[in-house]
């Protein structure tokens, strides 16, 4: 079955893609100027070379996906969808949100010239106060309740509902930022991640489909300009913002969950991490050469670009999984 608002998806993914180029094109020479990435120093020796790439690259797409999910929900309230019209608002204000404390901790790094921006703890709270908000929206404006829904029924979760529910977006909100560490990564698995929510949410989930169209028109236009060998890096503000609006379609979706399966690349990314440093307390020695994930297949020897092509493959692959577990 074809959806009818098919041609307003055409139209929103050329319109983030057209866009994000242009504004790319206009703001490289300029960021060049004033906003040069610093490197962070542990990473890979090898990395030491894009030091000086210009940053805040995620400027680009936080304006063209924005504008593009505003008019959208403009256009949805006026054909009667007032809620999916809300929908779309409540994700696009959590996704600018959250890309305001990677703007703000991208400029820190940028003043320091240093890559250290906010501290972990000052970024967890701002995070939390946007992952509060959106649920307080969602559930007061649009009735959301504690049940989640899956193709074989559903599960009321209770009270539990809430913490499962800010776990997922304070885990992928932040994983998603793990993940840029390798030229056109996080906009590689962002791109594979919008491809697979339009698989899901076509036909049935319009604010979904549109997110999804967004993200992979805007992420395509991006990667122009990010695949290795990078001419700029979206820094937290871009890494920050696909996060916040990818795990925010969970949520129309009825299954924050899914987040597990269609963000299964975030997950590897994270749990890379924590099984580094666990393993590294109890044993003194390093389970992978280097974490996140990425950087160990780096020095592994696997190039920026097959990494890339991995991680798409992998997102679509677990996202098999998601389909199987949700669609009905």
């Amino acid at each position: 079955m074809v959806d009818k608002y098919f041609p307003l998806y055409l139209l929103v993914f050329f319109g983030a893609f057209l866009l994000t180029v242009a504004i790319e094109r206009v703001a490289i020479p300029k960021l060049k100027l004033h906003a040069r990435q610093p490197i962070y120093t542990d990473g890979p020796a090898w990395h030491i070379k894009k030091s000086g790439t210009p940053t805040m690259g995620g400027l680009a797409f936080l304006c063209s996906i924005s504008l593009s999910l505003i008019l959208s929900a403009l256009f949805l309230y006026f054909q009667g969808m007032a809620e999916e019209s809300l929908a779309l608002i409540i994700s696009a204000l959590y996704a600018i949100g959250n890309s305001l404390v990677g703007i703000i901790d991208d400029l820190k790094k940028l003043k320091n010239k240093q890559n250290g921006g906010l501290t972990p703890k000052q970024k967890l709270l701002l995070q939390f106060f946007f992952a509060v908000c959106f649920l307080a929206f969602r559930s007061q404006l649009m009735s959301d309740s504690t049940v989640i829904y899956f193709s074989s029924g559903k599960v009321d979760l209770g009270i539990l509902y809430y913490p499962i529910s800010l776990l997922a977006l304070l885990g992928t909100v932040n994983c998603a930022n793990l993940t840029d560490g390798v030229d056109g990564l996080a906009s590689s698995v962002a791109f594979s991640i919008g491809i697979s929510l339009f698989y899901i949410s076509a036909a049935l989930f319009h604010d979904v489909a549109i997110i999804a169209a967004a993200i992979i028109g805007a992420t395509v236009g991006f990667l122009i300009f990010n695949i290795n060998p990078a001419k700029i890096f979206m820094g937290d503000t871009g890494s920050l913002f696909l996060g916040a609006l990818i795990v925010s379609t969970t949520f129309s979706l009825g299954n924050p969950l899914l987040i597990i399966l269609i963000g299964g690349v975030y997950v590897i990314e994270g749990f890379s991490v924590i099984m580094q440093v666990v393993y590294y307390k109890l044993t003194k020695k390093r389970l992978f050469k280097m974490a996140p994930l990425h950087h160990h297949l780096e020095r592994c020897g696997i190039s920026e670009n097959k990494i890339c092509i991995i991680s798409i493959i992998v997102t679509l692959i677990l996202s098999s999984f998601a389909f199987v577990v949700f669609l009905p």
